[in-house]
């Protein structure tokens, strides 16, 4: 089995797939940036047995890190766990995608894994929209990463324009009834949510129009996604585990001469 584990800004994704591909678990951890890494092993562990699995069986891990100070606590925790040290999405790191040359060393962990996945998974060209913590665009076609646009995400919005004025309180982010707010609760939901699936729908269209052609699909991850996407005007396939495919698909490219020797 291969354990996946994508930390964020906002919690730490974890995954275990068997040997066909399939995920065992895949759960979520506090992304703490105290995280100690007796206490992360503790926490995985908690995970292995909440599902019935045995880190023992486990032959190797990968994960991606865009929070550096979680890093090296995390990849310890595994190792403690599992005695296997996890590779890391980096340099050094075969991907398969041919990542255009102003892009090549500054692409997050996250956006590659979630690339690697999608070009294995859908049409080309296809959209990868990212609703976690930032929301994220990138355009794959033909195996190439085109690009990317990165704004703040769903919950930083919000969070932003209740800190950021005098009278507008901090709220629960929750699906409005309508985009017409009645109230002054009801408008910032109503102004977030549908606001965001409107820039979806518009961002995907301009990738669209740069790429000079239809995307064969646009595919959406994240946390956010679920709140978004039933507001959002076209078809958007909604695939939660991506990042984590990507990873395990990462793992197995970047170690299979080794296992076959």
């Amino acid at each position: 089995m291969v354990l996946t584990i994508d930390i964020g800004n906002s919690r730490i994704t974890v995954g275990l797939y068997g040997s066909d591909g399939a995920p065992r678990f895949v759960a979520a951890l506090d992304s703490g940036r105290d995280l100690p890494r007796d206490r992360c092993a503790l926490e995985l562990a908690g995970l292995f047995r909440l599902y019935g699995q045995d880190p023992a069986q486990v032959d190797g891990a990968i994960l991606s890190c865009v929070v550096p100070p979680l890093e090296t606590a995390v990849a310890d925790a595994v190792a403690l766990l599992t005695s296997r040290r996890p590779l890391v999405v980096g340099p050094g790191i075969k991907t398969g995608l041919n990542i255009r040359s102003d892009l090549h060393n500054q692409l997050g962990s996250d956006i590659v894994a979630s690339s690697v996945a999608a070009m294995a998974k859908y049409p080309s060209p296809v959209i990868v929209v990212d609703l976690g913590t930032a929301t994220t665009f990138s355009l794959l076609r033909d195996g190439v990463y085109e690009g990317c646009a990165i704004l703040p995400g769903v919950r930083l919005g919000l969070e932003a324009l209740s800190r950021g004025t005098a009278e507008l309180p901090l709220i629960a982010l929750e699906a409005p009834a309508s985009p017409l707010g009645r109230n002054t609760v009801d408008a910032m939901r109503a102004g977030v949510v549908y606001g965001h699936a409107g820039m979806v729908d518009s961002m995907a269209a301009r990738f669209e129009a740069a790429c000079g052609q239809p995307a064969a699909a646009v595919v959406a991850t994240g946390g956010n996604a679920p709140l978004i996407l039933p507001h959002c005007a076209r078809p958007i396939v909604h695939d939660p585990h991506l990042l984590l495919d990507g990873l395990y698909l990462l793992y197995r490219k970047n170690t299979e001469k080794h296992r076959k020797g």
